[in-house]
């Protein structure tokens, strides 16, 4: 595309030259400049900024890539965009909107009118624009940043709504399946600050569902899915969402393909202490009690050599369900737990764990008698 031909946005024009940015870098004072124009004015003498007219307590210049990638994704897209159809939006336009939302100057209503723009893009399946588009030039990573970069600091009840529609736009602009994601997510739920924050995503629907496929299906970050999963369901008023969810199913599936391979990283103490945590629940109780595979997979795990930490998870967690269920305690018998708990007790276990493995053996053995 020629770009003489195009309307540049002043997002992409040097202050100093006024032409597109080839080489933007910024100063000490946050203002960009194209390095051969800033150069030149640092050459002629001066020590000031052009724009703000600050003395520089820091001459260095440090590469904007940011912006480097924003003007590159916009001369390849911008093609795509016909300023004369009201069907798309222009590169300018979505510019302006980039600009607005990361503007610390902009109104928190004028925000929210850009996020309500974005909304309304990604939800209309007839409007010609591609949501990749809105991916290439860094949306989904702002948005992001948006919601969870100011964890520090107390979310007030006026910036809730903010945080709910740019959360809508998040989940438009996903497949889930995204590292970036799980990482905020997990990152996130960690923080006390942003507990409500939390509580509503670990009651998004399609949130939990994707994070229990990622999970049940292994992809490669599944460990960052236990993880993000592990921080949700820390929170009291996320595990029914949770279980509802199919956490349960995710997590015993997940763990009933492990088998004895090694050749992966051992995430089965995280995936267990998940299901300690949903454990305080009945409904909890009851979705891994009627799991095909629920009692079985406990079971294989209570003699775990090289994997205390999971034997002792096990032993506690049968002990749970065992204690409220027949029907547990009967098929922990058939699937061999007895043998399973007397190889244990024979071990090195712990302390903590040969005291729970006696009393499951104990409940079990009053119950068949």
């Amino acid at each position: 595309m020629n770009k003489d031909q195009m309307t540049i946005p002043h997002l992409f024009r040097c202050p100093i030259s006024l032409d597109l940015f080839e080489d933007p870098v910024t100063l000490c004072t946050g203002q960009t400049y194209d390095r051969s124009s800033i150069e030149k004015w640092f050459s002629a003498g001066n020590l000031t900024c052009p724009v703000t007219m600050q003395r520089l307590h820091d001459p260095s210049i440090i590469p904007n890539n940011t912006l480097r990638h924003l003007i590159h994704q916009w001369l390849q897209l911008g093609p795509q965009f016909d300023p004369g159809n009201s069907a798309t939006i222009t590169t300018d336009s979505l510019a302006a909107i980039k600009v607005t939302l990361e503007s610390h100057e902009e109104t928190l209503e004028n925000k929210l009118q850009a996020l309500e723009k974005i909304r309304v893009l990604l939800s209309d399946e007839n409007c010609s624009f591609d949501k990749l588009c809105f991916l290439q030039l860094g949306f989904l990573a702002l948005l992001l940043e948006l919601v969870f970069g100011k964890s520090e600091a107390q979310i007030s009840t006026e910036h809730m709504d903010f945080i709910e529609l740019a959360l809508s736009c998040i989940l438009k602009l996903l497949p889930l399946r995204n590292l970036e994601l799980l990482n905020m997510t997990e990152s996130a739920a960690a923080s006390q600050q942003t507990e409500e924050l939390c509580c509503i995503l670990g009651n998004n629907h399609k949130l939990v569902h994707e994070i229990v496929l990622i999970i049940i299906q292994n992809y490669e970050v599944t460990e960052y899915a236990l993880k993000a999963m592990s921080a949700l369901c820390s929170l009291q008023c996320n595990r029914e969402a949770l279980v509802r969810g199919g956490a349960l199913d995710g997590i015993i599936t997940y763990i009933s393909s492990l088998g004895c391979e090694r050749t992966q990283k051992n995430l089965a103490p995280l995936a267990m202490s998940i299901m300690e945590k949903l454990m305080v629940l009945d409904s909890a109780k009851e979705a891994l009690v009627n799991h095909p595979k629920g009692i079985e997979t406990l079971v294989n795990m209570v003699f775990r050599v090289s994997d205390q930490e999971c034997s002792q998870s096990a032993v506690e967690l049968l002990l749970i369900v065992c204690g409220d269920f027949e029907y547990a305690r009967e098929e922990s018998i058939e699937a061999g737990v007895l043998n399973q708990l007397l190889l244990l007790l024979q071990s090195q276990c712990g302390p903590i764990t040969k005291s729970k493995s006696r009393m499951l053996l104990k409940l079990l053995r009053s119950k068949c008698t």
